[in-house]
């Protein structure tokens, strides 16, 4: 049973993570405890997929100074990551319906 959650958290992660800067430019540490409340993916996940993500041109970053701190690393989504965003959204909504109604029928 637990593999099945560890295998669905990873599945959407790259999902979750768009969906939570297509609301707004956001840090890495926010990004992530976002994520550890929502759907308790470890922070130790993120910052690879950030770094990937980076790479593939779905996100840019910048760093801003902090006063508690060292510099904090911002991502935003580029268009070619709001694009992949709701692609991804679309795709998770029409395949979570379908179980969703499967699992309706069964009861």
């Amino acid at each position: 049973m637990d593999s099945l959650h560890v295998q669905l958290r990873k599945g959407v992660l790259d999902l979750c993570v768009l969906a939570v800067l297509s609301r707004g430019e956001s840090y890495g540490y926010e990004i992530a405890s976002t994520l550890v409340n929502a759907v308790g993916m470890g922070e130790g996940t993120i910052y690879p997929l950030m770094r990937r993500m980076q790479t593939d041109g779905l996100v840019v970053t910048r760093l801003e100074e902090s006063s508690s701190g060292p510099p904090r690393k911002y991502y935003r989504l580029t268009a070619l990551g709001q694009a992949v965003f709701e692609t991804h959204r679309r795709d998770w909504r029409a395949f979570s319906g379908a179980v969703d109604t499967l699992l309706e029928d069964l009861t």
